[in-house]
């Protein structure tokens, strides 16, 4: 099967896959997991882990815990998108990847707080599924749609999302906050039930692009006979040997690197931020999450638009500078309206940041027929700085504790990130097709 570009119903079969797994960084990773983790981990008598010998704070190793699973698919995704270029492997292991967190998902249904190493082993490998999927995903952006369109499809793909984690997260809460006419007696049931839920609704979603999208982004590129890893290798080696010839991609991937460690730390922190340091309860942070996420989808489009009217770069320098301002205003948040305010903003910035970061990208790379290993790189720079980022904060969180230090390390990075951006600015690349 050929990929055709720009056709409708392949973009939005390919953005349904946003509608699938972003399930799980919503209910999973930003709404209900952390309250129900904290939650549960505080009332079973493990507010505090050991682990490898060493007390840890339940949120301190809960952030490592997803700081490692974005870690390990940085090391495992460079040699496995290469494969996929050489052997038409892409939906193969998109679908490997999606089961592996879909049933990681269904299984922290049997996460009750006293087997709090199940819990995280379950996130671990429920977050190695999202994030394994996505570089597979991403991956079809360049053949799915045309240059001048990549940065409207990508914003299609970051709006299904939205909108599908959040009839998700809504369902899920009309269970949970109706425990008492359910006359359910375990106050654990519901909760658990939403995570099985998620499972499934990603798991069940996921068919759909399964069917549509071809098993490859481009037809299989390895000669008959030569080793599976070896070519691997090889592919992955033009492609470093490519990108260190890039100064403008390099300066890029820079700017991205220190962003994104923002970007996603807020994602996956602001719920325990707001329930440990300002005391929101469930309702509070769901009412942010929402409103993060609604905003969210105008975002996207947005920064979508701006990115016609005065460029790509522009764009990204307006969206991290509105991310510094967001990070250090948040040291002073004491409220639960600071907390909507702040989210409403997160929000703006959040999915136009990222659907405008990977358009730009992939108008930055060069036209080539190894996709997936170009976007290996782009996921490697990601899961590197998620890893970096979660575990730093963690890190700041158990020695200070307080995580209103390591939001002021999250400011440090978008400043980081924004002076590599107006310095990509001044050196004018040409990006594919921008108007």
């Amino acid at each position: 099967m050929s990929i055709l570009v720009d056709d409708k119903r392949t973009i939005r079969s390919w953005a349904m896959y946003d509608w699938a797994n972003s399930v799980y960084s919503l209910v999973i990773a930003s709404a209900i997991f952390p309250a129900y983790y904290n939650t549960i981990t505080a009332a079973t008598g493990h507010s505090t882990i050991f682990f490898l010998g060493i007390e840890f704070a339940n949120t301190a190793l809960y952030s490592i815990c997803l700081g490692l699973a974005f870690g390990t698919i940085a090391i495992l995704s460079p040699i496995l998108g290469s494969i996929a270029d050489a052997y038409g492997k892409h939906k193969f292991f998109m679908k490997i990847f999606c089961y592996i967190g879909g049933l990681s998902c269904c299984s922290l249904f049997f996460f009750k707080g006293y087997n709090v190493s199940f819990g995280l082993l379950s996130l671990y490998l429920a977050t190695i599924g999202y994030s394994g999927s996505i570089v597979f995903y991403n991956s079809y952006l360049p053949s799915i749609a045309s240059p001048e369109k990549q940065d409207s499809v990508s914003a299609k793909g970051f709006s299904y999302g939205y909108i599908g984690s959040t009839i998700l997260l809504l369902l899920n809460l009309l269970l949970i906050l109706n425990q008492e006419a359910l006359n359910v007696k375990d106050d654990t049931l519901l909760p658990r039930l939403a995570f099985l839920i998620t499972g499934i609704w990603w798991l069940g979603f996921a068919q759909i692009p399964f069917i549509k999208l071809p098993d490859a982004v481009f037809k299989p590129i390895a000669k008959t006979g030569t080793n599976i890893l070896l070519s691997g290798y090889s592919e992955l080696r033009k492609v470093i040997l490519s990108i260190h010839d890039q100064k403008v991609l390099r300066v890029f991937l820079l700017g991205f690197f220190f962003s994104i460690m923002g970007v996603q730390t807020v994602m996956f922190m602001a719920a325990s931020f707001g329930e440990n340091e300002i005391n929101l309860n469930l309702t509070q942070l769901i009412i942010t999450i929402l409103i993060v996420e609604n905003i969210g989808i105008v975002g996207a489009y947005l920064f979508a638009f701006l990115s016609q009217k005065f460029g790509n770069i522009k764009a990204l320098i307006l969206a991290i500078l509105i991310w510094v301002i967001i990070c250090f205003g948040a040291y002073y948040i004491e409220t639960p309206v600071h907390f909507y305010f702040a989210g409403f903003f997160i929000g703006l910035v959040m999915g136009g940041f990222q659907c405008l970061a990977r358009s730009t990208y992939s108008k930055l790379i060069p036209k080539t027929k190894n996709d997936a290993a170009y976007f290996s790189f782009y996921d490697v720079a990601e899961k590197s700085a998620m890893m970096l980022g979660l575990v730093m904060f963690g890190y700041l969180n158990q020695l200070t504790g307080s995580m209103r230090n390591s939001i002021v390390a999250v400011a440090i990075w978008f400043s980081i990130g924004l002076i590599a951006m107006i310095l990509l600015q001044k050196m004018k690349p040409l990006l594919k097709q921008e108007s």
